[in-house]
């Protein structure tokens, strides 16, 4: 499976420059939040499940990051990266303060791509089943699973916003695979 995670030279020296730019002045900040905006959006709103809980901490998110843009240092993966660190630090405050009970939801299209990770065949009552596994995952596995599979992230990226060694998002990825293979081999969903 290809997973976009690169970003161009050019793409990277532009957004370097608009770093540089937005740490000088704050009122440039704009180009980063529209490049961003989206997909920060999409990655809150399949943890929360909740449009309004969704904009309200991506607002949070880009505040955080424009308040701090001059903390802002390179450190050899995409400003996304820090901004999907941001991000995640949001959702996590926000189900500690609520005490609520950690959602996510999943497009099928991406679904299926996770399937496509597990076995070779699939069968519609395949997602529910990847369903019923995702609602027993460690929220540890199911972050590096959504980074990887559903932002599209690569290795370096993951560790940078889980904040642990390339190594170890590698490691924790391949042992969530792992166990989605074991649960579906488990309730006899792939054939033998």
């Amino acid at each position: 499976m290809e997973i976009k995670h690169h970003i161009k030279e050019e793409e990277l020296i532009k957004e370097k420059e608009w770093i540089s730019d937005a740490q000088k002045n704050p009122e440039r900040f704009s180009k980063l939040y529209d490049k961003y905006f989206e997909g920060i959006f999409h990655f809150i709103f399949r943890r929360t499940d909740d449009e309004d809980v969704a904009g309200d901490l991506t607002s949070q998110t880009f505040l955080s990051a424009l308040q701090n843009i001059k903390k802002y240092e390179f450190r050899g993966v995409p400003f996304s990266a820090w901004l999907y660190r941001i991000a995640a630090n949001q959702v996590n405050k926000y189900y500690r303060d609520h005490k609520k009970k950690v959602v996510f939801s999943l497009e099928e299209s991406v679904a299926w791509k996770l399937l496509d990770e597990a076995e070779e065949d699939h069968q519609e009552e395949k997602l529910s089943r990847l369903v019923s596994f995702l609602e027993e995952l460690s929220s540890e596995d199911m972050a590096v699973l959504e980074l990887r599979f559903f932002e599209e992230k690569g290795f370096k990226e993951i560790a940078y916003i889980l904040e642990i060694s390339e190594s170890g998002a590698k490691m924790r990825t391949y042992r969530a695979i792992e166990k989605l293979k074991a649960f579906f081999e488990s309730r006899g969903a792939i054939k033998q």
